[in-house]
């Protein structure tokens, strides 16, 4: 039994320890395969993906109980439900995509060496739970809040400016090591540079190496950070030599 599974049976008794009823605790959760990213809270004071996390094994480290606690670093929507918003809006910051033009003919597929394959494998897994930034000392929680009569993209857009500022996070960067190294997405690879190199970008990492610790898909963080780190050095000095 994992912790979805109590939390499914608590909202279905739909009481108390003392026997009165209250309202169902709300969480996230979809795929219960730790696919998603969705259910990632605070368990026993480390976060991780509550659809892994054992209750018999949470137990035999903490015989005391379970404690649940939603993520610190984003704002809290209800009990263990946390926006997650600002990841996706770092996500359009990088462009985080391949432009494809169907209209165009783009001739065979490009090749792609049998180690960056392997590579790019290891960075997809990333589901944008936000485990990693979660545990990152220089990731810091933003709150923005609403003004009145401001509209929601207004709102929105304002939001993404302000933490577009602030550290955009190890998965963020894996992602532009992901997309530089595809045959196609390098075509790109300059405007997910300038992002890399900008506010909030790479040089706030202080190395702290939790990211690495804590990612449910053993994703090697520091390794595509320091990749992404000389990638960063050598695009500064070519925009140097450029002007």
């Amino acid at each position: 039994m994992n912790v979805i599974s109590v939390l499914q049976k608590i909202a279905q008794l739909g009481v108390n320890a003392e026997g009165k009823p209250v309202p169902p605790v709300a969480w996230e959760c979809n795929c219960l395969e730790e696919v998603c990213g969705a259910c990632t809270m605070v368990i026993n004071g480390r976060v991780r993906q509550a659809c892994t996390a054992l209750v018999d094994k949470l137990l035999a480290d903490r015989p005391a109980g379970i404690r649940l606690e939603p993520m610190t670093k984003f704002p809290v929507i209800r009990d263990l439900v946390v926006d997650r918003t600002r990841i996706f809006a770092t996500l359009k910051k990088i462009k985080a995509w391949i432009p494809v033009d169907s209209y165009l003919d783009l001739g065979p597929p490009l090749r792609q060496s049998q180690e960056m394959q392997e590579i790019a494998y290891v960075l997809s897994k990333c589901m944008s739970c936000g485990c990693c930034m979660e545990a990152c000392p220089q990731y810091l929680k933003i709150e923005v809040k609403r003004l009145p009569g401001e509209s929601e993209d207004d709102y929105r857009r304002r939001e993404a400016e302000i933490t577009n500022r602030h550290f955009m996070g190890a998965a963020a960067i894996a992602q532009i090591d992901l997309f530089n190294s595809h045959p196609v997405g390098k075509m790109n690879s300059r405007d997910r540079l300038d992002a890399l190199i900008s506010e909030g970008g790479i040089q706030v990492c202080g190395n702290a190496q939790n990211c690495v610790k804590v990612c449910p898909k053993e994703i090697p963080l520091t390794t595509s950070i320091a990749r992404m780190g000389r990638a960063a050095t050598i695009h500064m000095f070519r925009n140097w030599f450029e002007r």
